[in-house]
C-alpha cells in the first residue's frame, strides 16, 4: 500500500473515536474552566499533558492552593497504564525513525493505541498510518477541551446532557473491539467490579490501581484456564 492509502486507511479508523471524544473534550473544558482554569491554561495543559483521564483527575482535585504531591501521585498511577500500551506497540513500529517512535508515543491515546493493536494483526504499522490518526486526534482534543474552556459557563452543568458518559461509552467501544469470549469477559467483569468498589470505598485514583491489577489477575487466569483445557480429538 503507498503512503496515501495507508494514511486514508489511518484517517477511516480514527474518525469515529475522534468524533465521540468531542463531548469529552468540551466537558473537561467547561470543568476545567469551572474550577478557575483560563482557555490558555487549558489549551497548554491539553498539549503538555495530553491523557484525558489524568485531565480529568487533576481538575476533580484541583484546588487553590493546588494540592502538588496529590496532583502527581493521582496523574501518576492513572497514566501508568501508557508503560504498558507502549511496551506492547513499539515493536510494531518497526519502519519508525526515533523521533517518530518517541513523538508518536508521546501523543498516544488509548483509541490510537487500540486501533493499532486491531490494524497491527493484519497489516503493518506504518509511520503514515499511525500520524493520520494521531494529528486529527490531538487536534481535535486541544480544539474541544479550549472551546469548553471558553464556552463553559454558557453551556451550564454539561452533565445534565449526558455528556459525563461520553468517555464510558467510547471505552465500552473500543473494549467490545477486542472482545475474545469468556477470557475477555471474565478481565472486563473482575476490572470493572473493582474498580467500581474501589471507587466507592476508597475514591479516586485507586480505583484505577484496581482495577488495572483485578483486571490483569483474572486475565492470566483464564488464559492459564485455557491453555490447560486439553483439546478434544476430532470424531472420526
Amino acid at each position: 500500500m503507498s503512503w496515501k492509502d495507508e494514511a486514508r486507511a489511518g484517517l477511516n479508523d480514527i474518525w469515529p473515536a475522534a468524533l465521540a471524544a468531542v463531548p469529552i473534550g468540551l466537558l473537561f473544558g467547561a470543568l476545567a474552566a469551572g474550577k478557575g482554569l483560563s482557555p490558555l491554561e487549558v489549551f497548554l495543559m491539553s498539549v503538555l499533558v495530553f491523557a484525558g483521564g489524568a485531565q480529568f483527575a487533576a481538575v476533580e482535585l484541583w484546588a487553590s492552593p493546588a494540592p502538588i504531591v496529590a496532583l502527581v501521585f493521582s496523574t501518576a498511577l492513572i497514566n501508568a497504564r501508557h508503560i504498558l500500551m507502549s511496551a506492547s506497540i513499539a515493536p510494531k513500529l518497526k519502519g519508525f525513525s526515533t523521533a517518530q517512535t518517541f513523538g508518536g508515543l508521546y501523543y498516544m491515546a488509548d483509541e490510537n493505541w487500540a486501533l493499532a493493536e486491531k490494524r497491527a494483526r493484519t497489516h503493518p504499522v506504518t509511520p503514515a498510518y499511525w500520524f493520520a490518526m494521531i494529528v486529527p486526534f490531538v487536534l481535535g482534543w486541544l480544539t474541544t477541551s479550549t472551546t469548553g474552556a471558553i464556552i463553559g459557563a454558557a453551556l451550564g452543568d454539561p452533565k445534565r446532557y449526558g455528556a459525563d458518559f461520553a468517555f464510558t461509552a467510547l471505552f465500552i467501544a473500543l473494549t467490545a473491539a477486542f472482545w475474545k469470549g469468556r477470557v475477555t469477559a471474565w478481565t472486563v467483569a473482575a476490572a470493572g467490579l473493582a474498580s467500581a468498589l474501589a471507587y466507592k470505598l476508597a475514591g479516586p485514583p485507586w480505583h484505577v490501581l484496581a482495577g488495572a491489577l483485578c483486571g490483569l489477575a483474572a486475565a492470566w487466569i483464564a488464559a492459564g484456564d485455557l491453555a490447560e483445557k486439553p483439546i478434544e480429538s476430532p470424531a472420526e
